[in-house]
């Protein structure tokens, strides 16, 4: 189920939110067939969380996220997880200098803004679980020494449902770090020749000098974005319904024994502080400055789909998150 993306604001309450309902326009431009893809990212750049994101290859995952660092004046870099991929491979190692015979830290790939973890579950448990202390705590840890990352910073992984022979699942408690999980499909006919189009043009560029791409906000602006969306308007009773909705993964039998025979385990109050930031980021996005339901159901799917543990039963019967999610929807009542 893929949400329809908020409608463009036509009275921004806020400035930022035409400088931003700008940028998902220019991204989408960029990132054709998407539009689920660009909607998210913005959502998780506001929410100041991390995005992990399900899809084959070739669904401009990559492209989506270096776009969105360009355009925000961000650093960015990407990792290749592999197998034999190290810790310090992405934290950064103490080097020896000789000249001065003392050792100096060198700053691996997390400390930049924008940091792509590409296919994260083909690198060991070690390496995880260095890229799980950034993502939670924002900082990172070489022998006795901790070092704070940049206040800018968002990870975005990348898992690849085709092949799974010598990856590494990652831990429920690592998905948990996610504030989202977007899953993604093949673009349809019309957005596969808008492709095609935007292929050919650039490859006529780069035979050319490339122009540049001109960063469209900085750094500030994003922080002042979350800062207004912080400030969204959520009735006690919608914050009572987001978290109902939590809280029914936990203790489903109330709603039925089919949804308590289908769920091992719910999702934890991260679940709830996903759910009222990205309904926020998204309300905020619209051009409006209240939260409503439809928000909430927006993004409830990529914020509980890690989070809610299918039983064995449910397994077996082919029951996915997605259809759990849909019927906790319908269970539980509107405020």
């Amino acid at each position: 189920m893929t949400p329809a993306p908020p409608a463009p604001a036509t009275s921004p309450a806020h400035p930022l939110q035409a400088a931003f309902a700008a940028l998902r326009e220019d991204l989408a431009r960029s990132i054709i067939g998407q539009p689920h893809l660009v909607e998210c990212l913005l959502v998780a750049l506001l929410a100041d969380g991390h995005l992990l994101v399900e899809g084959a290859p070739g669904l401009a995952k990559t492209t989506a996220i270096k776009a969105l660092a360009q355009r925000i004046d961000a650093d960015f870099h990407r990792v290749q997880f592999t197998p034999d991929l190290l810790p310090a491979d992405l934290t950064g190692t103490d080097i020896f200098r000789p000249q001065a015979g003392t050792f100096e830290f060198e700053r691996g790939p997390l400390f930049h803004n924008i940091v792509l973890a590409d296919e994260i579950n083909r690198a060991p448990a070690k390496v995880q679980s260095a890229l799980l202390e950034a993502m939670a705590e924002r900082q990172i840890t070489i022998g006795r020494r901790t070092w704070p990352l940049p206040d800018l910073f968002m990870v975005m992984a990348t898992q690849n449902p085709i092949e799974q022979e010598g990856t590494f699942a990652l831990p429920e408690a690592q998905l948990d770090r996610f504030t989202m999980h977007v899953t993604i499909g093949y673009p349809d006919a019309d957005a596969e020749l808008a492709i095609l189009r935007l292929a050919r043009e650039q490859a006529r560029q780069s035979m050319h000098t490339p122009v540049p791409v001109k960063p469209m906000l900085t750094p500030a602006d994003v922080f002042a974005a979350r800062d207004a969306v912080l400030n969204v308007h959520v009735s006690p009773a919608l914050e009572n319904y987001l978290a109902q909705l939590v809280l029914a993964s936990r203790d489903a039998g109330r709603y039925g024994p089919e949804l308590a025979r289908w769920i091992a385990w719910g999702a934890s109050p991260r679940a709830s502080i996903a759910l009222d930031r990205c309904a926020r980021a998204r309300a905020w996005l619209a051009g409006r400055d209240y939260a409503l339901p439809e928000d909430v159901h927006a993004v409830a799917h990529e914020v509980l789909r890690h989070r809610i543990l299918p039983s064995y039963e449910a397994e077996a019967e082919g029951i996915r998150p997605d259809r759990i999610i849909d019927r906790l929807l319908d269970l539980v009542p509107l405020p």
